[in-house]
């Protein structure tokens, strides 16, 4: 199985995933589409469809299938930094920072992130993964 770029719908399969862990159609279902804008089978189809593509995977609980992301957010940023800016880190948060208006206290929590990164690659740590 080759795995390959989600589109934008299968990104928001994604984002609820990254944010449930792992989850049943019905779960993915609520998360995404509290109000039932999209019906329970169009989920289950771009659940199989992205198991194909190598997206997700699935396990079985019972007659219930879990399914788990095994594209990270992670990914999703190191293809926009390299595709949309050619890879030049300060350039992207540069961009963010332009397009959003920071509160002090998210500034803050960027200069405490840098921080932290920059001791992990001092230190030899690597990079941190989490949130994908």
């Amino acid at each position: 199985m080759s795995e390959s770029e989600p589109s934008p719908r299968e990104l928001d399969v994604l984002k609820a995933l990254w944010a449930l862990g792992s989850g049943s159609v019905r779960e993915v279902h609520q998360r995404m589409c509290p109000g039932g804008e999209l019906a329970f089978n169009t989920i289950q189809t771009l659940l199989r469809i992205m198991e194909t593509k190598g997206l997700v995977r699935h396990r079985a609980d019972g007659r219930t299938f879990v399914y788990e992301p095994t594209y990270t957010r992670d990914r999703v940023t190191s293809r926009l930094l390299n595709r949309m800016f050619d890879g030049a880190l300060d350039q992207v948060v540069l961009s963010l920072l332009e397009v959003k208006d920071a509160s002090g206290a998210e500034l803050r929590e960027l200069e405490r992130l840098i921080a932290a990164a920059r001791k992990r690659k001092e230190s030899g740590g690597g990079t941190n993964t989490e949130g994908g």
